[in-house]
């Protein structure tokens, strides 16, 4: 089993109230959770009117899918009209089987 996260740092430029700011954020997210099947939050920079970070995850049981799952959301939220990255980091974690798990 791989875990796949992803966190993107956006600039929301133009934007001046917090109340629009989470409109914006609100539609990245549900967007991309529908299409991607994923799970997403709002992480950081919570109280900024013009920042944002937002976080992915996802499980799979193959690293390329899951790295290619990353890379596509990403360019998926690069296409919201409304925002610009600032950064993207993923990292990948692979788990053992499930007969090796010792807990």
């Amino acid at each position: 089993m791989v875990v796949g996260v992803c966190q993107i740092s956006l600039s929301l430029p133009g934007v001046t109230s917090l109340k629009a700011k989470r409109s914006i954020v609100r539609k990245v997210l549900d967007r991309t959770a529908n299409r991607f099947n994923v799970a997403v939050a709002e992480v950081g920079q919570q109280d900024a009117h013009r920042q944002s970070t937002l976080g992915f995850a996802v499980v799979s049981g193959d690293r390329r899918h899951a790295n290619s799952m990353l890379d596509a959301i990403a360019e998926f939220v690069e296409g919201s009209a409304d925002t610009v990255i600032l950064n993207r980091s993923m990292e990948l974690v692979s788990l053992g089987e499930l007969g090796d798990w010792t807990g």
